[in-house]
């Protein structure tokens, strides 16, 4: 297949595909960063009020400018906006920490382990998660002995 086909084809996939005009999608075609071209066609695709690669481009430039998107941490990836309160190092690397945005953050990376619940009774789960009345009872043998 020639190139010059091939590229007509890949600018009506893109036409077809985010409803651009043909400039648009020429433009969108020749960005020059691969990864910023994916989050782009993401942003025509997803966002109803972004209908052109400018306001894409726009759009995509106000997000890398926002200081919430700032790298926090190298090592887990967390960015400014996710800091924890509540430790002392602030990112996904303090895994001892309990506060409430690294229990977030593991529920919305699929790290949370629903067994784990901070309020039940580690060996029988009494008293947290779907029950939170439930009574521990792993305890009563040992106290009918003394």
């Amino acid at each position: 297949m020639p190139k010059d086909h091939a590229r007509k084809k890949a600018l009506a996939a893109i036409k077809d595909s985010y409803g651009v005009k043909h400039a648009d999608a020429i433009a969108l075609l020749d960005h020059p960063d691969a990864g910023e071209r994916e989050t782009l066609e993401r942003y025509l695709a997803e966002y109803i009020d972004i209908n052109t690669y400018g306001e894409a481009v726009d759009y995509l430039r106000q997000e890398q400018a926002d200081p919430r998107n700032q790298l926090l941490c190298e090592t887990c990836g967390w960015l400014m906006g996710m800091v924890c309160p509540e430790c002392k190092k602030g990112c996904g690397c303090e895994y001892e920490c309990t506060g409430w945005r690294h229990e977030e953050m593991r529920a919305a990376t699929g790290e949370y382990d629903p067994d784990d619940d901070p309020y039940g009774c580690e060996e029988c789960g009494a008293g947290g998660g779907d029950d939170p009345y439930g009574e521990c009872c792993c305890y009563e043998d040992e106290e009918e002995a003394a």
